[in-house]
This record gives C-alpha cells, sequence and structure tokens, in this order.
C-alpha cells in the first residue's frame, strides 16, 4: 500500500464497503463510469434525467462521494448530475495525490466536462469540493455558468487554535485509543451535535484506515478571479468550525466578483436534514434564475 491513500487493503475494502451501503440506500437510479483522464482514471456517479441540463457536484474532502451527493438529492429530479470521486480521496478513483494549490483540479474538470460532451455548466461543491470549483474558476472560468459554494473552502481558514484543540488533538486520542468517546467529540464539533450515526461511523473508519489529505485547496485571491464573471452562491454556516459565516462572508465579498447571494444558516460543517433542506431550497432558487 505504499502508493495507496489507504493504511491497508483491509480498510480500502472497509471504506468501499461503506460506499456500495450508500449507494444502495438511495431511491433513485445512479449510473457509474471510468473515465480516463491525464490526471488519473476517475470514477462517477451520474443520476437524473438524461434531459436535464448537466450539473457537476463535487464531494467534500476525506469523505466518500456518496455521503456529499446524498445531501443534494433534490437536485437530482431535474439536472442531470454528474458526480466524480476526487481523486486522491476515498473512492474508486486513481489514490495518488494532486495539488489543489495550482491548475491540476482545472485540467481534471475540464477533461471530465469534455468527455460527458459538457462544454459550460452549473457547479455545486460543498468544503473541498467547493475549493476545487475556486480552482476551475481561476483558470477555465469559461466553463462554469453559475457556481454554489458550500462551506467553502479555498476562500479563508477559521481558528487555527480551534481546529487544534476541538479537531486535531481528539483525532490524535482516537487514531491512538480508537475510543468512541473522541470521534463523538470531533463528530459534535463538526456538526454541531446532528451527525448521523452512519456518517460518524463512516468517518471513524475514514480516520482509521485513510491516510487524511492534510492539504486544504489554495486561499483564492482577488486577481485570481478576474475574469470569472459567473453568478455565485454562497452559503456557510455560523457554527463551521473550518469556515466559519463571519470570515467566510467578508472574505467572499473582497475576492468573487459576481457573488450573487451569501446565505448563512445557524449550522455546522455537516448539516443536519433540516439544514440540508433549506439549503437545497436556496440552491434550487439559485440554479432556476441563474441557469
Amino acid at each position: 500500500m505504499k502508493h495507496s491513500i489507504y493504511n491497508s487493503d483491509k480498510g480500502r475494502l472497509e471504506i468501499l464497503s461503506h460506499y456500495e451501503q450508500y449507494l444502495n440506500s438511495f431511491d433513485f437510479e445512479v449510473e457509474r463510469a471510468f473515465v480516463d483522464t491525464d490526471i488519473g482514471k476517475t470514477h462517477v456517479l451520474i443520476a437524473g434525467p438524461k434531459e436535464g441540463k448537466p450539473l457537476f457536484i463535487f464531494q467534500g474532502g476525506n469523505c466518500i462521494n456518496p455521503m456529499t451527493l446524498s445531501w443534494f438529492k433534490p437536485l437530482i429530479q431535474k439536472y442531470r448530475v454528474y458526480a466524480p470521486d476526487t481523486i486522491g480521496h476515498p473512492g474508486y478513483s486513481e489514490q495518488k495525490r494532486i495539488s489543489a494549490k495550482d491548475n491540476s483540479f482545472a485540467q481534471w474538470i475540464a477533461e471530465l466536462m469534455d468527455y460527458f460532451n459538457v462544454a459550460k455548466c452549473a457547479f455545486v461543491g460543498p468544503s473541498y469540493g467547493a475549493g476545487i470549483i475556486l480552482r476551475l474558476a481561476t483558470y477555465m472560468p469559461d466553463r462554469i455558468d453559475c457556481a454554489a459554494l458550500v462551506s467553502p473552502a479555498g476562500l479563508k481558514l477559521g481558528s487555527k487554535m480551534e481546529m487544534i484543540q476541538h479537531i486535531l488533538i481528539p483525532l490524535l486520542l482516537f487514531k491512538k485509543t480508537l475510543s468512541s468517546k473522541y470521534l463523538e467529540k470531533i463528530a459534535d464539533k463538526m456538526s454541531a451535535r446532528c451527525m448521523k450515526e452512519v456518517d460518524r461511523q463512516i468517518i471513524g473508519d475514514i480516520f482509521r484506515y485513510v491516510k487524511l489529505e492534510q492539504e486544504m485547496p489554495k486561499l483564492t485571491d482577488r486577481k485570481e478571479l478576474t475574469n470569472y464573471i459567473s453568478p455565485t452562491l454562497i452559503i456557510a454556516g455560523e457554527k463551521d468550525i473550518f469556515f466559519p459565516e463571519k470570515i467566510i462572508k467578508k472574505r467572499a465579498e473582497q475576492v468573487i466578483p459576481n457573488l450573487t447571494i451569501f446565505h448563512a444558516f445557524n449550522m455546522g460543517h455537516f448539516p443536519s436534514d433540516d439544514y440540508l433542506e433549506k439549503i437545497n431550497n436556496v440552491i434550487i432558487g439559485f440554479l432556476n434564475k441563474y441557469y
């Protein structure tokens, strides 16, 4: 497993078992495709009506693609959704890590779009996935029709001291002891005490079996987005330890030229079902108007 993101083959199979169980829980049909790109082979989940407008959804970091896709199920009713497993993150795509600080992810996304004959479309991404979309906005802004970024990476980070206290230290203790109390502390902080049990179990196994991606997407500056004029929606959480609303709003207003809507909810990084319903309503309204 020298060149793998997994600590062992047993761990890889455990994570992929979670992946399949999540997929099997969906009440809609999911197609799957493997796409060869210059960056690496990429596994893509495809759902929604074939005649629907194309919509790319990118997963959060250090989690599994079906978990993120489940957050945006209402979008599948209308749009033809393409949800790639991010290269270098848990899933079926190439396991090598690529930089989120240069144009690598932009090139990767462009190749995926070309494969599915999509010249330009809407994008949705939470967390790390939003940071990837901002890399595309930097290098290939003409490929984005509009974008909805939820609890986005790539703008500004929350307090490092809080992350060390509430995430890093409990994570190190969990890895050392495998005690559920430390996992619960992390899950409660990430979700404002509303994380589903199935997601907590998956996050725990990812902590156990995956060499976590520790490099966040590059913090985007205004000069990089000079040519990016697409309507952009940002949704942020007031209790998000990684990307809190109070700093994301100010930074987004400084950096994103066409910040069309900024919406905040009193939620953590992992939204509850109630907040997911509200998030999807906001995104659907945004897409109806701008896409």
